[in-house]
């Protein structure tokens, strides 16, 4: 069987037992900070689960993309070497969210995997929950009870483990419970009796499939379990072991998954999978990288600094060390990706959607690391140089660090080159340094945790929030206080200069969601009692929370409010949120269908927009894109709100915004004439009534994403005048008439460039030799090789330079390292003779100096500059130089 046959067998089966088939959600979990990615099925249904969000269906079943690449769920390092590791998977799953529980989910189970897999029924054991004495729980009797019945196994195949293979937990907080395990044997021959010892050690026994019963939240990390509001169901089966149990193969890698990523791979290297064990584990890593790259990717996550950013890196790097270690000599993870898409696009169409923007992302990922590989490889170099001048044989743990985090250099690359030349590494000492770079990165989780767990609660129990503000009048609403948190902590009632989140059953006030902030306004009640609004966000599912200061008398739960939102604050939040609709289609008309939202702010006095694109945009893209929106609000088009089928508002093309979890049903939104998407938001009532557009600036945040600032309306006029101001108190102090500033600006610009040459040439002649001082006098000879090294009070690199040109010229023959120290930090340069570039590196040779100095340096053989900060060692780095030049000389 096919792994799509298994795919959408899964899926038809669940749906014919009452199960809305739910399409996967993005691999970046939305509005949950607590998750790096997506890690399991049940991720999109968290809120579900808790109670805190309700939908349209009790019964879901999905196939949910995962990755587990980061956190608690991390199995990077295992990929490629094992049959069974990924960073990406795909997780079949069936949920129940208070409706069948145990019963309906084991019978389930056993008719999916015996009449529609066929699965040999002797080679299945399973495993349930045999309690835990931590938190007070007896053994699942009750499935043991049901496996037993449905399946006719006695005791030897029905298996009481404990709480660290039968309990599933997602992470310290969050829903929770025991779980049954099925366990598929792959070896040959009948299946032996359950091991004694941990199953995870059996290597012939496969779990297949796993039902956990959602009975419990913890709310705390370490804290007691609570039940949930109703009994759920959590089931998650991986496609790629299932396909490998039902297509006879050994290896997760020889299912039709793989295949053809691992064929691609392989033609790439000329080389054949399965004809050497070595090669073929790096094959197997490129293969599962790059299906996890190209996902990431397709989902909007870059590779970048940030940490799901860096985790791409990582990953995305160690596929291309991979395929250095085959020989590849050019970028090739493209290639491999771009079979990725042709295999996954048909389960996953953003594959497809987004194929331009992954071939750009991995190809120039792929140029930097190589550049990066090469300059990792030269400061090994000078590390070496170093140590060999210390006399010591161990390349210590920051330095590999260094290499680790500055450059992404991997550390296991760095111990591989440093044992094939004769060195040791300091394994521990790099994971201290990782260690204390982990822990200075650490936020306050926790507290954010207990504060949230506040808000998780009411949710649970008070449900969403009705919205009333949709209505273009709908600025003004009654409600009543359902809850109210001061400090921290839930009171019946807040006085005069409180600081209180007020919640209440229904209002007008927009809470921050889909880039759009807030609301702000008033809330007032009988008897003259005030709060002042400044701000309304949902922290737990759509129950809203409205923040502000108590300004006159009291308020208490219970109270009925008359809620009023500013309603000029809103009308300017409505404009710049329409306009970042149409600017959105103005970049995919201007830049190309690539284009893909990454983020954006919309408040009352502008706009942000983050998007996917490479390069920046040329002044002639910016006036079309300004243009085009600008064109479109003349228009005067009348917006179109509706509320459709997911599916439906895919099908007219509705764009999706990124980041977002959507439910069954969506509120789609037309501005202009073109632009559709996916949005909660307020907006126009046409698109003339946002003004003027007005884009004030464009610049690059993270690798392959471009943001841009503008301004609308009032705010664009007021922005106009701002630069003409600006211009005109620019031509006062110029002399000159605005549109003559420029001119003369350049005139004074090519006076000072001329005026800073005569200076830099006096000041190179007064450094080479001026002063009575002959640098020549101070050479010495080493090996036969005239060297020269000495400090010299320059303070900027391009005199030093000039300097060094100077003194050359005299030198002849020789070596020459100078060292600036009329600066805050001092300057480094070395230049090496053409006739010795065969035995002697400048490059090297300055990067063991700026290392004294406490910086860095690089360069080619012939010349070299750097710079570094502890002006005191300049003495010993100059001495060094004999040194170094005597090593390279051998």
């Amino acid at each position: 069987m096919k792994a799509a046959q298994v795919r959408s067998a899964f899926l038809e089966f669940f749906a014919a037992h009452g199960h809305q088939v739910v399409s996967s959600s993005a691999l970046v979990p939305a509005n949950d900070p607590t998750l790096m990615f997506t890690n399991a099925g049940m991720v999109q249904f968290k809120d579900v689960f808790t109670g805190a969000e309700t939908r349209g269906y009790k019964r879901a079943t999905t196939s949910q993309k995962c990755v587990r690449a980061g956190g608690k769920h991390n199995d990077l390092d295992e990929v490629g070497r094992t049959p069974r590791h990924h960073t990406f998977f795909e997780m079949l799953g069936n949920f129940s969210f208070g409706d069948y529980f145990k019963e309906d989910a084991i019978g389930w189970a056993w008719q999916l995997l015996t009449g529609v897999y066929g699965i040999d029924t002797s080679r299945l054991v399973i495993t349930v929950f045999g309690g835990d004495r931590d938190d007070q729980l007896g053994p699942d009797d009750e499935a043991r009870a049901m496996w037993k019945r449905v399946t006719g196994f006695g005791d030897d195949r029905v298996i009481g483990l404990g709480k660290k293979d039968n309990f599933w937990a997602m992470g310290d907080t969050g829903p929770m419970g025991p779980c049954s395990e099925i366990h598929y044997w792959m070896g040959e021959g009948p299946p032996p009796p359950w091991p004694t010892t941990d199953p995870a050690s059996w290597k012939g026994w496969l779990e297949v499939w796993n039902l956990v019963f959602m009975q419990f939240e913890r709310r705390v990390a370490g804290g007691p379990l609570y039940p949930l509001p109703a009994p759920s169901i959590d089931t998650g089966a991986g496609l790629e072991r299932m396909a490998s149990v039902l297509q006879r193969v050994g290896s997760n890698y020889d299912t039709d998954l793989f295949a053809p990523i691992l064929a691609e791979a392989a033609a790439v290297a000329g080389l054949r999978y399965g004809a050497d064990p070595t090669r073929d584990t790096s094959l197997r890593v490129i293969a599962d990288h790059a299906r996890c790259s190209a996902f990431l990717i397709a989902d909007g996550v870059f590779p970048d600094k940030g940490a799901r950013e860096y985790v791409l890196r990582r990953i995305f790097r160690r596929a291309v060390r991979h395929g250095k270690l085959l020989g590849i000599t050019e970028p090739f993870m493209h290639r491999v990706c771009d079979r990725v898409i042709d295999e996954m696009a048909p389960q996953y169409p953003e594959l497809r959607q987004r194929r331009a923007v992954i071939a750009e992302v991995t190809l120039e990922e792929e140029k930097r690391f190589r550049a990066t590989l090469d300059r990792g490889l030269e400061l090994l170099d000078q590390e070496f140089i170093r140590l060999d001048a210390a006399g010591a044989r161990q390349v210590p743990g920051k330095a590999i660090f260094t290499l680790y985090d500055t450059f992404g250099f991997p550390d296991d690359l760095t111990e591989i080159i440093a044992e094939e030349r004769g060195y040791a590494v300091d394994k521990d000492g790099f994971r201290a340094e990782l260690e204390a770079a982990k822990g200075k990165s650490r936020g306050t989780g926790s507290d954010q945790e207990a504060v949230a767990t506040i808000y998780k609660s009411l949710a649970s129990e008070l449900g969403a929030t009705t919205f009333t503000g949709y209505d273009g009048r709908g600025t003004r609403g009654e409600g009543v206080v359902r809850a109210l948190v001061v400090d921290g902590e839930r009171v019946p009632r807040a006085g005069v200069g409180a600081r209180v989140a007020v919640v209440l059953d229904r209002g007008p006030f927009y809470a921050e969601s889909g880039g759009q902030i807030g609301d702000a306004g008033v809330l007032e009640l009988v008897g003259g009692a005030r709060v002042r609004v400044d701000d309304t966000r949902k922290p737990a599912g759509d129950m809203f929370v409205l923040t502000g200061e108590v300004e006159a008398g009291a308020i208490a739960v219970g109270d009925a409010v008359v809620a009023t939102v500013d309603d000029d604050r809103r009308e300017r939040i409505r404009a710049n949120h329409s306009a970042t609709h149409l600017l959105h289609l103005a970049l995919k008309q201007v830049l190309g269908e690539h284009v893909a939202q990454k983020g954006s702010l919309v408040g009352p006095d502008r706009l942000r927009f983050d998007f996917a694109h490479f390069s920046p945009m040329t002044e002639a893209q910016r006036r079309d894109v300004e243009d085009r929106v600008n064109a479109e609000i003349r228009r005067n088009v009348d917006s179109q709100i509706d509320v459709l089928p997911i599916d439906q508002a895919r099908s007219k093309g509705a764009v999706a915004m990124f980041g977002e979890k959507y439910g069954d049903k969506v509120r789609v939104v037309r501005i202009g004439g073109d632009s559709l998407e996916f949005c909660g938001g307020t907006h126009v009532r046409r698109a003339g009534d946002i003004g003027l557009f007005k884009l004030v600036s464009e610049a690059g945040v993270a690798q392959g994403v471009r943001r841009i600032e503008a301004v609308t309306g009032a705010g664009a006029l007021a922005h106009v005048r701002r630069l003409e101001d600006e211009l005109a108190r620019a031509g006062d102090r110029l002399k000159a008439p605005p549109f003559e500033v420029a001119a003369r600006v350049d005139k004074l610009l090519a006076e000072a460039r001329g005026l800073e040459k005569e200076l830099g040439k006096l000041k190179g002649k007064l450094a080479a030799g001026g002063g009575g001082r002959d640098l020549l006098a101070e050479v010495v000879e080493v090996g036969g090789v005239r060297v020269l090294a000495v400090a010299t009070e320059v303070d900027d690199a391009k005199v030093l330079r000039e300097t060094g040109d100077g003194v050359r010229e005299r030198l002849g023959s020789g070596v020459l390292v100078l060292v600036g120290t009329g600066g805050d930090e001092v300057r480094l340069l070395a230049m090496v003779s053409k006739d010795l570039t065969d035995k002697l590196h400048a490059g090297k040779l300055l990067g063991a100096v700026a290392e004294v100095l406490g910086g860095r340096a690089g360069g080619k053989p012939d010349m070299a500059q750097g710079g570094g900060k502890l002006a005191d060692k300049v003495p010993e780095a100059l001495a060094l130089v004999r040194t170094l030049v005597a090593q390279q000389l051998g």
